[in-house]
């Protein structure tokens, strides 16, 4: 196991996570990140449903890893911005997926070619037990080459 594997299975340890009940799961090539927001006492809201804190906690950071660590080194990849447009209430534990395709990375690279600074925009649906879509969640993401 390496280094950052195991960095990445100590997030899960990481308060504001363990706090609300969030799982992180991250796949070995660090091309997936798979994100679990479990309903408790913990984190439920004056209504009894998920707190929207938590569901945003939940898909705050992984984007910019995933750019950070599959665009490499060479490249500055920040938070810019983000939005979360809830869609039902949370009843149940929830879940992320957060994928970027190859083929994106290399677009995102060739741009930058050309371009000084790039702000993609991904999207990440948040989902119940029985797949409905609870929230969404846009991430603008500032990347540059150094």
């Amino acid at each position: 196991m390496t280094r950052k594997n195991i960095l990445f299975k100590l997030v899960n340890l990481y308060p504001p996570f363990l706090g609300a009940g969030i799982r992180v799961k991250v796949s070995k090539d660090i091309k997936t990140i798979d994100v679990t927001l479990k309903l408790s006492f913990f984190n439920r809201n004056y209504v009894g449903t998920q707190y929207g804190g938590s569901m945003y906690s939940m898909c705050d950071p992984f984007y910019m890893i995933l750019l950070m660590e599959n665009l490499g080194k060479e490249y500055i990849v920040w938070d810019q911005s983000a939005a979360i447009t809830f869609k039902k209430p949370g009843k149940t534990n929830l879940r992320a997926t957060f994928h970027i395709p190859e083929s994106q990375y290399k677009d995102i690279k060739s741009q930058l070619e050309v371009k000084e600074k790039l702000y993609p925009v991904f999207t990440v649906d948040i989902l119940d037990n029985d797949d409905n879509i609870v929230a969404t969640v846009d991430k603008t993401i500032y990347i540059k080459k150094k």
